[in-house]
């Protein structure tokens, strides 16, 4: 026979709405703090969209070829990603899965990349595929240059956005349960079917996510830029010359100009990925 629970005592009766008034305290104090958060994070943006008006927008863009670095970066993002996707991904499963000798090793490669600063990285990709260098007489020999060229702007965004993605395609692989592919091997599937149709279906969700982590960082890529393809300008440039040349009013379009293009492909990804996940 199971036994009956005590009937709370009179102290305990007492404590409950204390312990009410302080969960509701704590979730009042939560709730401030989140808009708070959220407000400050914002807060450029709505400086920005403070600040620019229709006439600003139409006076920036009708100078001469000012929309020709919004098709430069899109252009040249686009072909970024499609190069992460290809030299990335299977790094990216090989990491998740430990099938590298070594694999802290290479990990900390990624994070190396991570934590150089774009403008450093911009000075030692001329070190290493500069016009003097021995990458550099290669790539001539190809008739291609890192140094100014729509190939060195995706040389550089590819530098700046790679760690990104490795290491969020990493962490989408290493959230698919290998049991999955054990299972499939068992019923006969060839590792290049199982990846296909297993481990690439369950990742996609964080696969997407990195895709578009990568995709705003690409279009974004500065620091890089400046160094090694200052030409032709991308949106990033453009923003920055206008701003040095005409000033805050003229530059100030451009750059919600960026953030108009970039934010879709993320905002996409995202909502994509609850929707699949869920």
């Amino acid at each position: 026979m199971t036994a009956l629970a005590p009937p709370p005592s009179g102290e305990m009766l007492k404590r409950r709405p204390f312990a009410m008034a302080i969960s509701k305290a704590g979730a009042v104090i939560s709730i401030t703090g989140a808009i708070i958060i959220w407000l400050v994070i914002l807060g450029p943006l709505g400086a920005l969209a403070a600040h620019v008006s229709p006439a600003s927008i139409s006076r920036s863009l009708s100078l001469p070829q000012a929309l020709q670095p919004l098709v430069t970066s899109v252009e040249a993002s686009s072909i970024t990603l499609g190069v992460l996707v290809v030299v990335c991904t299977p790094l990216a499963w090989l990491l998740a899965r430990r099938r590298l000798p070594a694999t802290r090793i290479w990990e900390t490669g990624i994070l190396l990349m991570l934590l150089v600063p774009p403008l450093v990285l911009g000075l030692l990709l001329v070190l290493m595929a500069g016009p003097l260098t021995p990458v550099g007489h290669g790539l001539s020999e190809l008739h291609l240059s890192a140094s100014d060229t729509f190939f060195a702007l995706v040389v550089a965004e590819s530098y700046e956005a790679a760690p990104y993605y490795l290491l969020g395609a990493q962490a989408a692989f290493a959230a698919v349960d290998p049991a999955h592919e054990d299972n499939a091997a068992l019923l006969g599937d060839r590792p290049t079917r199982t990846f296909y149709r297993v481990t690439l279906p369950l990742a996609s969700p964080g696969l997407a996510n990195a895709l578009a982590v990568a995709w705003a960082r690409a279009m974004g890529a500065f620091g890089a830029v400046l160094i090694v393809a200052y030409h032709p300008y991308g949106l990033p440039m453009q923003v920055w010359t206008t701003l040095e040349e005409r000033g805050l009013p003229y530059a100030l379009p451009f750059a919600l100009l960026l953030i108009a293009v970039a934010l879709p492909v993320p905002v996409a990804a995202y909502l994509w990925s609850a929707r699949a996940r869920g």
